[in-house]
């Protein structure tokens, strides 16, 4: 089956990316059952897939998550809370499971609870209320347990112990759940002895449970003795004991017996229905993603998956190719023959128009970052008890893949920074007279040879007051610098190095880690990043990004016989300068322009050429450049003229040169270095 692995992947990851986005759908409209048939049909053909490969517990638990959508769709079950996260929480043991397929894993993943949970809202148990008083529900949950601990609970009947079944909940506006929970199994264990726990004592001394937690347990004690201990520990909400006798572990054991058959009937059934393997089957309307079937009656479009590899050696053959461009039509120029120089613009027209291509190629749609957003903010508004709408817009807008790669983590992190410290609670924007729902907006549009990606939220803004004082007690600016800051540069002290101001830490935000690592990855990727904002209006973060990495339009200069290479786009104007414009103040050269002042810089200087010309010259080449809205200008000996330069990294060997982004080898073979603008300025 390894032949058809890789198309396995593929298919099993758009599949989970529809599933994830249609249950978003459904969960804004229950009643729809047209995206319930659309979930189900995704989800059998993940199954069928699944099973063909032999990926078993992905099989069995899709299976599950299938009859639960069945029940659905023929309206014998109506979606409710409980449903939808127990759904959800399959599709992230999916994931998990299809994630450890690509890393090499065989795919396997502890599905029992889940499975459970599935089973008991097809027989009835919708509502999720887990264990009751009587011995039928009680039983659902029992299942968790395995033979050996089965065992353990029977002698310990048989030599006159009391089992009980525990489920301990703690107060909402319980502080340390962790150390509440310790303290009762502090008094459990002093009593007699704890068999399973739900979650695992390590996930319950991590806080990594909701408000409750439930245990198997054995002792001597009566059922009140062991109630009243237990309700002694403080900010416990209610403890609910089920008594565990012979007949109903019996129970348990028929039913763990029984359990592994269902998913390996599935499997069968789903193997049968399956005869070649789903990867290499043509695709149709059942296993085709459903998000990009074609509309009825319009053509399948033509597509063919090729591997990233290829297009990286295309792209790195037609760079070299694009160097031998430029050095023949250097030839060309100097050879002055009518019909070489007539072949050799012809080739640069083609080879123009082939370059437009190769980077088209390399070009993807946005959409494959963002389309992961809208279920985490999902999840995030749940889990800090928000209401929060996620608008995206320009998902179409196409970035090359270098870009792509390296772009999802820093909008992760302005994401959940929106969500988290943005967006208010429902009571503050009821009080400030807002909607109780939160919108954040997400999206991305080209302008020139950038793309902006925007995420803009209507939540509390940026205080400026809490931020200077909190730059102030962490260093990061003194007192004396802070009063003359404007509220632009005040805002952009949140992308300092270790600054939060977050009252409390939790696994979203606030470890003062996230906005320092977003600033520094999007400088990396050529970008820049902004932010403005209005108390009690909200705030908006702009990134700006070059559309690729690979192919860039510079302007060469000259230092001597050194040859640099600056990137067009940072280019504001390109002129010369009497040297004796250029004016020292405060230690500092500046120079007049355009009814402003900007500092002015030698290039030679920085980069220690050793042959520039004289600085006794009384005229020089100036380029004035810009990074956001900062201007500097450039002393440079010479412009050579514009050029299109493939962009080469320095290797690993050549780390921290914060001046130099990069270098080219230009048409007579030499090597020039491309200054990045962005440190210059800084």
């Amino acid at each position: 089956m390894n032949q058809y692995l890789s198309i396995f992947i593929d298919e099993a990851n758009e599949h989970l990316q529809s599933l994830n986005e249609n249950m978003l759908r459904l969960e804004q409209q229950p009643e729809d059952i047209d995206i319930v048939q659309v979930i189900f049909r995704s989800a059998h053909t993940l199954k069928g897939m699944s099973a063909t490969m032999g990926f078993e517990d992905l099989a069995s638990l899709t299976h599950e998550m299938e009859n639960v959508l069945d029940l659905v769709r023929n309206g014998k079950l109506s979606m409710n809370g409980n449903i939808f996260d127990t759904l959800f929480k399959g599709l992230d043991s999916l994931e998990g499971m299809i994630q450890d397929v690509v890393n090499g894993g065989t795919g396997k993943a502890d599905v029992g609870e889940l499975v459970q949970r599935l089973k008991a809202i097809v027989s009835g148990d919708s509502a999720g209320s887990g264990p009751a008083s009587s011995k039928s529900s009680d039983l659902s949950a029992s299942l968790l347990l395995d033979q050996f601990q089965q065992s353990v609970l029977m002698q310990s009947l048989e030599s006159g112990h009391s089992a009980y079944y525990i489920e301990v909940a703690v107060r909402e506006d319980c502080v340390l759940k962790a150390a509440r929970a310790y303290m009762v199994f502090d008094v459990l264990e002093r009593n007699g002895e704890v068999v399973k726990s739900h979650p695992s004592v390590q996930d319950i001394e991590q806080e990594k449970f909701d408000r409750s937690f439930s245990v198997y347990y054995i002792t001597r004690m009566d059922e009140e003795a062991l109630k009243e201990q237990i309700s002694r520990v403080s900010e416990i909400e209610s403890v609910r004991l089920n008594v565990i006798d012979k007949s109903s572990l019996a129970e348990m054991a028929r039913a763990e017996n029984e359990a592994p058959a269902a998913p390996n009937a599935a499997q069968r059934e789903a193997a049968a229905a399956s005869t070649a393997p789903a990867a290499a089957q043509p695709a149709t309307s059942e296993n085709a993603a459903p998000r990009s079937a074609p509309a009825a009656g319009s053509a399948a479009p033509r597509t063919i998956r090729v591997d990233i590899e290829r297009l990286d050696s295309l792209m790195n053959l037609f760079s070299e190719m694009l160097i031998d461009r430029v050095r023949l039509e250097q030839l060309a120029s100097e050879i002055r023959r009518g019909d070489l120089t007539e072949t050799v613009e012809h080739m640069a027209r083609v080879s123009s128009d082939l370059q437009n291509i190769v980077l088209k190629l390399r070009m993807v749609p946005i959409d494959s970052v963002f389309n992961r957003f809208p279920r985490m903010v999902r999840d995030l508004a749940k889990s800090l008890n928000k209401k929060v709408d996620l608008v995206i817009s320009g998902a179409e807008t196409e970035l090359d893949r270098t870009v792509i790669d390296e772009i999802g983590d820093p909008l992760v992190h302005l994401i959940r920074n929106a969500v988290d410290h943005g967006i208010e609670s429902i009571e503050d924007r009821l009080a400030a007279g807002k909607p109780e729902i939160g919108t954040v907006h997400l999206r991305a549009y080209h302008s020139g040879n950038h793309v902006f990606i925007e995420i803009e939220e209507d939540g509390r803004g940026i205080h400026r007051d809490k931020v200077l004082a909190t730059a102030v007690k962490r260093g990061v600016v003194t007192p004396e610098a802070a009063k003359a800051l404007t509220d632009d540069e005040v805002n952009m002290l949140i992308f300092a190095a270790g600054f939060s101001t977050a009252d409390k830490v939790s696994d979203i935000s606030g470890r003062g880690v996230g906005l320092d690592v977003v600033k520094a990855k999007i400088s990396s990727l050529g970008g820049h990043v902004s932010v403005t904002s209005a108390p009690g209006k909200g705030t908006t973060f702009s990134i700006q990004l070059p559309l690729t990495l690979s192919i860039i339009a510079a302007m060469l200069v000259k230092l001597g016989s050194e040859k640099y290479a600056f990137p067009l786009s940072s280019i504001v104007e390109t002129s010369t300068v009497k040297r004796d414009q250029i004016r020292s103040l405060h230690g500092t050269n500046i120079v007049e322009y355009r009814q402003s002042v900007i500092p002015v810089l030698s290039l030679a200087q920085l980069v220690d050429s050793p042959d520039y010309r004289d600085a006794e010259e009384t005229e020089t080449e100036m380029l004035v450049i810009r990074k956001g809205d900062k201007l500097a200008a450039v002393l440079v000996d010479e412009f050579i003229g514009q050029s299109e330069i493939v962009l080469k990294t320095l290797g690993k060997y050549l780390k921290n040169l914060d001046l130099v982004s990069g270098a080219t080898i230009l048409g007579d073979g030499q090597v020039a270095l491309i200054i990045d603008p962005n440190a210059l300025i800084k």
